[in-house]
Formats: structure tokens, C-alpha cells, sequence
């Protein structure tokens, strides 16, 4: 979601192939065979493997909203290292070894709460605008949220609350959530 993000923002058009990870196409494979999504093949060649690798090539060739301008080392790593490590065991408990998803979601709450400190002081992560950072998290936060929405609304992080919901009634958001039809080659 994210790449998508920063692809729209960028007005970057691409060949967009939907695919089932279940059932991962022989082409797919070829150009990026740790089989993961996103993957951008580039016109020189070049694979981008990794969302965030993408954000930034896109934002690179056109940023007209300056999001590079608005993000933050520290908190993008917090994002995709810790929370991303505890938001997978506290999603998918099952699909890990002894994972406790009450303790997974407890040490995401305690990097929500820092999200919901900085959202208390201004109406984006890094400033009064969307950025890079919150094209960057949200939709991890978003995952996050939908576990268990009940649990999530029901915790002190009004501004964290209303900044997702933000982000979730865009244009934006509507625009990359569009449903495609699976890729098939030829």
C-alpha cells in the first residue's frame, strides 16, 4: 500500500500486475525470486524488492507534495523493525512458534503511544502536512487496527484514532485501494 502511495503521489504510472502470493507467477519469480510484493521493475532494468525502496525512487523523480521533506529516520526504523516484528506475531500468532499476541500487542502499544505523542503536537508525524513518515506507517497502523478494532478504539490515542481515520477517508487512500484482477501472463 504504501509504494502505492507514493506512486500516485509521485503521478508515476506503471504496469501494474496483481498477484495471489499463494500462487506466484513463473515471471514474478524470475525478476524478484524471494517472491514478495511490491515488486517495480524499472525500465533500465533495476528491481525494487522493498516498499519503502520504492517510496523513494518514486518521490525521487517527482515530489510534489515535498514528502521526503517530511520524514524521520528514527521513527520509520522503530516502524519497520519492532512494530512490524510484534504486529506480525500479534496478527498472525498461530503462524509463529510459542508467539503470545498479548504480549506482541503490548509492545505495539507502547510504539502506537509514541505515534499518538507526536500526533498530539501536530496534525501529521512530521508537521502539518502528509509526509513521507505517514505514507510510510499508516498502513502498518492500519493492519494493526483492524486485529481487533474494538480493543484499538477503546485506547488513549485520540489523536492517533483520528489520524488514521484521516488517512482511511482521503482521496488517496481510495485512489491505490482500487481492486485489480489478477495477472495472468499473455
Amino acid at each position: 500500500m504504501r509504494a502505492r502511495l507514493a506512486l500516485r503521489i509521485s503521478g508515476i504510472e506503471v504496469n501494474h500486475r496483481e498477484v495471489v502470493l499463494r500462487d506466484k507467477p513463473l515471471e514474478m519469480l524470475e525478476v524478484s525470486p524471494k517472491g514478495t510484493v511490491p515488486v517495480l521493475v524499472l525500465d533500465d532494468g533495476r528491481v525494487l524488492e522493498e516498499s519503502i525502496d520504492i517510496m523513494r525512487w518514486a518521490l525521487a523523480q517527482h515530489d510534489p507534495e515535498r514528502w521526503l521533506q517530511r520524514q524521520d529516520d528514527a521513527l520509520l526504523a522503530a516502524n519497520d523493525g519492532p512494530f512490524k516484528h510484534h504486529l506480525d506475531r500479534y496478527k498472525y500468532a498461530t503462524r509463529y512458534e510459542d508467539a503470545d499476541p498479548a504480549e506482541h500487542r503490548a509492545a505495539c502499544f507502547e510504539l502506537l503511544m509514541v505515534l499518538q505523542e507526536r500526533l498530539s503536537a501536530s496534525a501529521f508525524l512530521c508537521g502539518e502536512q502528509r509526509g513521507f513518515a505517514d505514507a510510510a506507517i499508516f498502513p502498518f497502523v492500519r493492519q494493526f487496527a483492524h486485529a481487533d478494532r474494538a480493543w484499538f478504539d477503546a485506547q488513549p490515542w485520540p489523536d492517533l484514532r483520528a489520524w488514521l481515520e484521516g488517512w482511511k477517508a482521503s482521496d488517496l487512500f481510495a485512489a491505490v485501494m482500487v481492486k485489480h484482477v489478477k495477472w495472468v501472463a499473455g
